[in-house]
């Protein structure tokens, strides 16, 4: 159970409790990010430089705040966002060594600025993650249609880039970034988003 079902969960647990939430990701959310995911993912565009990509990735961005997150807050609804700009800086600023600065100015001036109440980061050993991700790109690569394993062809120093990079930002914002074990059983770690999200945004 990764982070994409995790989030489903925990939507469905909102919704028992009367709270009005939509469930999104990035890239992806909108008609233009769905089309942009595929660039971005499809390991047809392998030879996309990391500027490019980035460019890409924020232009969905904008996309998706202005059309479907900025609504939804101004509607009062609650949004739960599979990756943001967080996954920005670690797999480009880190992974791509663009640096975070870089990002985090896009973010300023295409973003509104906008940042998330809570993060959840779900942490994993970063040999499983390589493992985890080989594996998906064998199975993804038997159905091209549906190819988004880009990402998962890199190598272990890259995803040891993007590791350090989350780390950085869950200590540099531990007032929102709160780490979960991803290691865990899976109805333990979801108990414990739970749990994050209800002391964290529900104690009142």
């Amino acid at each position: 159970m990764g982070k994409s079902t995790q989030l489903e969960n925990l939507a469905a647990h909102l919704r028992e409790r009367g709270i009005h939430v939509i469930t999104t990701r990035e890239p992806g959310g909108t008609a233009l990010g769905e089309k942009l995911r595929t660039v971005l993912l499809s390991s047809r565009t392998s030879g996309l430089s990391p500027l490019a990509e980035m460019a890409l990735l924020f232009a969905d961005r904008a996309q998706h705040i202005d059309e479907q997150i900025l609504p939804a807050l101004h509607r009062g609804q609650w949004i739960l966002c599979d990756r943001f700009t967080d996954s920005s800086e670690a797999y480009q600023g880190g992974g791509r060594e663009l640096g975070s600065d870089v990002v985090l100015q896009l973010h300023k001036m295409l973003c509104h600025d906008l940042q998330p109440d809570l993060t959840i980061l779900m942490v994993s050993d970063v040999a499983r993650s390589v493992a985890r991700a080989r594996r998906r790109n064998v199975e993804q690569s038997r159905n091209m249609a549906d190819d988004e394993n880009r990402f998962e062809k890199e190598n272990r120093l890259f995803y040891n880039r993007v590791h350090a990079a989350y780390m950085a930002i869950a200590k540099r914002a531990p007032h929102r970034v709160v780490k979960v074990d991803a290691a865990d059983p899976k109805a333990k770690v979801q108990k414990k988003i739970v749990r994050i999200v209800e002391e964290r945004l529900l104690s009142d």
